[in-house]
């Protein structure tokens, strides 16, 4: 039987905490995993998109691992994603990831080359093989891995006791509902995340059991409220927060710089929480993009108000 309970909920992706010189900073992911407990999120989602995870070589992304859950364990729902575009460095970072005690790995499919699904299976319970104690989350991504799950796959996939959900980041709503049915027909206890931040209220309402987003560590007391609002049938102020949500990340994707350098700053200004930069090739901000940060922040503090 599967915990789906600590699964449910808003899990923040976890941002890649840099310090001046542009290598991992230990504090910082210390510190940040510290606010993230002190604002009542269930869990984070560590080594993913939003943690620069394909420009960090392994032993960076152990050292994240290892600091998170310093701190973490025992207080939040921890998963970590060990995908490298390599089967040996995946089950490398799956047996450590193991070896502290986290309570899901997740991984993307192969990326670059298009693989077959039985060569996407494999990778995937090669990896799996590397953590036999610890479930397994299939992250799909369809619009940055260049390949969709399917029925089939995750049919395949779900031969695997330890695969118990999928982190779903596909644009399409109904996926949610078909990834439900196929671990409902199979007797499973199973587990959707919400992937695509900017319709989280629609992800719940088709079912998905909680969130993993990457601007939920922006503004985390919106989400916990509009995660609340569904749950209790509140969905006309839920679909408020999501507009809002949503309008902030509009104008965060509006920056030459990168996204996630824009909420870093934003953290900085906000929560005076130091994640430092992004890492090339991402794009640094630039003079111009801090006035639209300082109207972020004053977007996320008008709503917050509004709504928490």
């Amino acid at each position: 039987m599967v915990d789906t309970k600590k699964y449910e909920g808003v899990i923040p992706a976890f941002y890649a905490c840099y310090d001046a010189e542009g290598g991992i900073s230990i504090e910082g992911v210390k510190a940040l995993t510290r606010w993230y407990i002190s604002k009542g999120v269930q869990g984070l989602y560590v080594g993913g998109s939003s943690g620069e995870c394909i420009y960090q070589s392994k032993e960076e992304r152990k050292a994240v691992l290892e600091a998170v859950m310093e701190e973490a364990k025992g207080k939040l729902t921890v998963i970590a994603h060990i995908a490298c575009n390599n089967t040996t460095d995946s089950q490398e970072l799956a047996a450590h990831a193991e070896s502290l005690g986290v309570d899901a790995i997740a991984s993307i499919p192969p990326i670059y080359f298009k693989l077959p699904p039985h060569a996407i299976a494999k990778y995937w319970n090669d990896m799996s093989a590397a953590a036999p104690n610890t479930d397994f989350i299939i992250y799909n991504i369809p619009q940055l891995a260049g390949v969709a799950l399917s029925v089939p796959l995750l049919n395949e996939m779900m031969k695997n006791p330890r695969v118990i959900g999928v982190k779903n980041s596909s644009m399409p709503t109904q996926d949610i509902q078909m990834w439900r049915d196929e671990g409902i027909k199979a007797g499973r206890d199973f587990v959707v995340f919400n992937g695509p931040d900017e319709q989280l209220i629609s992800g719940l309402v088709m079912g998905a059991t909680g969130g993993i987003g990457g601007t939920y560590g922006a503004m985390p007391q919106l989400y916990l409220k509009l995660y609340e609002c569904v749950k209790s049938g509140d969905l006309a102020t839920a679909l408020d927060i999501q507009n809002d949500c949503c309008r902030i990340i509009y104008k965060m994707c509006s920056t030459h710089g990168n996204m996630y350098g824009v909420i870093k700053e934003i953290l900085r200004k906000l929560e005076g929480v130091d994640c430092g930069s992004v890492r090339a090739p991402l794009a640094e901000l630039i003079e111009a993009d801090y006035p639209i940060v300082d109207e972020c922040v004053e977007m996320i503090k008008a709503a917050t108000a509004k709504y928490c």
